[in-house]
């Protein structure tokens, strides 16, 4: 269906500080050429959504099934992370701190270790060029500072800051593997993953494994397989279900190797196990065991004065932390994110858990409304997109992209349009796209799903906001893309 653009969708098209001009009908030519690509044979039974907007004179462009919902995967994102901009402010910072409950006495810490976690999701390597346990090794430190060379009980990870909801909702069961859909707790390490490995040996032999960290937590399974050089890689990778047992049955051309972030089961007790390894290996010797908040009948008393801060690691500030969510679509920081907003910007409703991923959705609906999104129209219940049921207009992420682009903040502003990649930037999910530098954006992908969403600056130096989603399609994703890219690029050629 070709787009009707004196449609009450564009008369009733009212952005955030900018006047609704005359609805001129687009170019011609950029209308023709728009319509041939997305009305090509190969797309008949697939659903296209589109919407461009003149963000100088509020002009739209092109405009096609745009007040219609589509599952935006990562595109949700940008929801996401403008509602944490806006109310948390790009300074926002972690602190994660670690505590002791006991008195030192000849160089023993005659009590627990707590690690009482803020929903911090940069613990790890990235921050830390590639150093996953540095942060622990400062600890031992600080610990060694004050003369503590022994615990005499038991390294406690507290997650209590989010809910205890691992997943999000509607995640399909067989993502759990992968980095991707990590598991989701406000104490997490290195992306809740261990990195694994394989470097292949001789045709006809296992591979060889290896991980990192080198942590006992999690059990391999090695069942990977030498190919010959000529063959094709072919991963192969499964946890078994509630278990950290990891089944490699990868198979490996000769002179390769491969890598794979894989997830592991109650990130917390993961983060105090490696914790505890990594003070063992610094010469503190830990009497007791890595224990999840949760397994205890009295939870640790924060009020009281037997509690005493040994160390605390404070977060890169949320403007680094939204640059990885939306350049390298990390979905475990927009989730981690999301109940961010759920714990320090909660709504007044008692029937919604504060650190939850539904009160963060309330939460954020604030900045959505700001936008004049209608948020009744519109449904979110993840932070990454990861999930199918999910659902958005073009209409309403455009209006969101309009309202960034011209937030009162300029902090805000600046963060969010340099947090998108632009075309082709490396190490980003723009690196592999036929897209101008000038396009700046967010992509999303499903299973038979497609969108990319942000902004283009033309020739002329006029700043356009466009969402484009396509889904139910059949055909390659690769195929989806370059017309998803054709697409961006001839905005990016519009000359008004």
């Amino acid at each position: 269906m070709r787009p009707k653009f004196g449609i009450l969708l564009l008369l009733l098209w009212s952005l955030p500080g900018r006047p609704v001009t005359s609805l001129a009908q687009p170019a011609q030519h950029l209308q023709a050429t728009l319509n041939q690509l997305l009305d090509a044979p190969a797309y008949a039974s697939a659903f296209w959504g589109a919407l461009v907007l003149d963000l100088r004179d509020s002009t739209v462009l092109y405009a096609r099934h745009a007040r219609q919902n589509f599952t935006p995967a990562s595109v949700t994102k940008l929801f996401i992370t403008a509602a944490a901009l806006e109310q948390l402010g790009p300074d926002f910072r972690y602190v994660t701190r670690l505590l002791a409950d006991g008195p030192i006495v000849d160089g023993v810490l005659q009590g627990n270790l707590i690690v009482r976690g803020s929903g911090d999701p940069a613990i790890g390597g990235r921050f830390t060029d590639g150093d996953r346990t540095a942060t622990f090794r400062a600890w031992a430190d600080s610990l060694r500072r004050k003369g503590i060379q022994r615990i005499a009980g038991d390294l406690i990870g507290d997650d209590d800051y989010f809910d205890d909801t691992p997943l999000g909702t509607g995640w399909s069961w067989d993502d759990l593997t992968y980095w991707y859909a990590a598991e989701i707790s406000a104490l997490s390490f290195n992306d809740n993953c261990v990195d694994v490995t394989i470097e292949a040996g001789r045709a006809g032999e296992p591979g060889r494994i290896s991980w990192e960290p080198p942590t006992t937590y999690v059990s391999l399974i090695n069942q990977t397989y030498t190919i010959p050089a000529d063959q094709p890689l072919k991963e192969g990778y499964r946890r078994l279900p509630g278990t950290n047992t990891i089944v490699l049955f990868s198979r490996v051309p000769e002179g390769r190797r491969d890598t794979e972030s894989l997830t592991v089961s109650n990130p917390t007790r993961f983060f105090v196990h490696v914790l505890r390894e990594v003070l063992l290996a610094e010469g503190i010797a830990v009497e007791g065991q890595p224990v999840d908040v949760d397994a205890l009948s009295i939870k640790p008393d924060y009020t009281s004065s037997r509690l005493w801060t040994v160390a605390t690691y404070t977060s890169p500030p949320l403007s680094e932390i939204v640059r990885v969510i939306n350049r390298r679509s990390q979905n475990l920081y927009a989730e981690m994110l999301l109940r961010t907003l759920g714990a320090e910007r909660p709504v007044a409703d008692t029937t919604l858990v504060p650190g939850s991923a539904e009160m963060g959705l309330a939460a954020a609906a604030r900045t959505w409304l700001r936008a004049g999104i209608d948020t009744s129209r519109i449904q979110f219940v993840d932070g990454s997109g990861l999930s199918a049921q999910n659902l958005v207009t073009p209409e309403a992420t455009v209006r969101l992209l309009a309202y960034m682009a011209s937030h009162p903040d300029l902090a805000v502003r600046q963060t969010f349009y340099t947090s998108l990649p632009t075309g082709g930037e490396p190490e980003t999910t723009l690196q592999d796209r036929q897209l101008s530098d000038r396009v700046r954006a967010k992509t999303g992908t499903l299973s038979n799903t497609s969108a990319l969403a942000g902004y283009v600056r033309t020739p002329d130096g006029r700043l356009l906001a466009f969402a484009l989603f396509c889904n139910h399609y059949t055909l390659p994703t690769r195929q989806v893309r370059r017309t998803i890219d054709a697409f961006v690029e001839q905005l990016a050629r519009y000359r008004k």
